[in-house]
């Protein structure tokens, strides 16, 4: 059965941040996500999600400056000193906070680079992360992302983010595969998931074009549940989606999960 992870930097919004780990344990959720814990302290999240009884599984590291609109640094040329703090800090929350996972983002392209430059650095970069995350027990991933949501954004397709992956070295970057990316830029995603499962570390979904939860729009998700269900994937579904309405009004998708949950504990 499909495991479903909450993204409590999107949904739970109704509540600050360092409530919605105890909100999502209550909606159902035995795991979250979230995009940039650093505005926190490590002890302080790790206790509020000791306390839900609940695990972390996804993060980003800091993205540079999001105040001028940065998103990542791993494939900037001049910006390693700055990656590499980065990585350092998001290294140390990982540990804290015991997650396994470590989305480092590419970046937007500078004007003027040469996109083989670009990506030299991207590879550079996350061969150097994996050396340092492997000794915190992290794995890091790279996630492409689609150019209407985000213009500039250097990786835009799955088959970009396997060539890359296989020059760091299988093992070292995981894929983090998100359906909704996945179905903007590329379509026909239950197959390239499927074909690219053996790098797979972890994905993530929301339903196509708004990017809510499932049922809002043009994907049968039902079916892409069962087919990666089919497919033997034992990681998490992190639900990157941005509710409609209310968080908990639109989790009628999650029903059936959270049921057949229940059954297997007490099993």
């Amino acid at each position: 059965m499909p495991r479903f992870a909450a993204n409590v930097s999107l949904m739970f919004t109704e509540v600050p941040f360092a409530e919605r780990f105890a909100r999502a344990r209550a909606a159902g959720f035995q795991a979250v996500e979230f995009l940039f814990p650093y505005d926190h302290a490590a002890a302080e999240l790790r206790a509020r999600m000791e306390d839900a009884g609940i695990v972390p599984v996804l993060f980003n590291a800091p993205p540079g400056d999001a105040a001028r609109g940065e998103k990542g640094l791993a494939a900037l040329p001049g910006r390693e000193a700055e990656f590499r703090d980065a990585v350092a800090l998001a290294l140390d929350y990982a540990s804290a906070l015991g997650c396994p996972h470590l989305h480092v983002m590419a970046g937007l392209a500078p004007a003027g680079v040469a996109r083989d430059t670009l990506l030299g650095t991207f590879a550079a970069n996350l061969a150097w992360a994996a050396g340092r995350a492997r000794a915190h027990g992290v794995l890091p991933l790279i996630e492409p992302i689609n150019r209407r949501d985000m213009p500039g954004y250097v990786l835009n397709t799955t088959t970009e983010a396997a060539a890359i992956i296989a020059a760091v070295g299988a093992g070292q970057v995981g894929l983090q595969f998100d359906f909704y990316h996945a179905q903007v830029t590329e379509g026909d995603i239950t197959r390239r998931f499927e074909a690219l499962m053996p790098i797979v570390a972890h994905a993530q979904f929301a339903d196509t074009p708004g990017r809510h939860e499932p049922g809002t729009g043009e994907v049968n998700w039902p079916h892409v549940f069962r087919s990666v269900d089919a497919a033997g994937y034992g990681g998490w579904l992190g639900c990157e989606y941005r509710p409609l309405g209310g968080t908990e009004e639109g989790l009628g998708w999650f029903a059936p999960y959270r049921h057949q949950q229940h059954q297997e504990r007490r099993a």
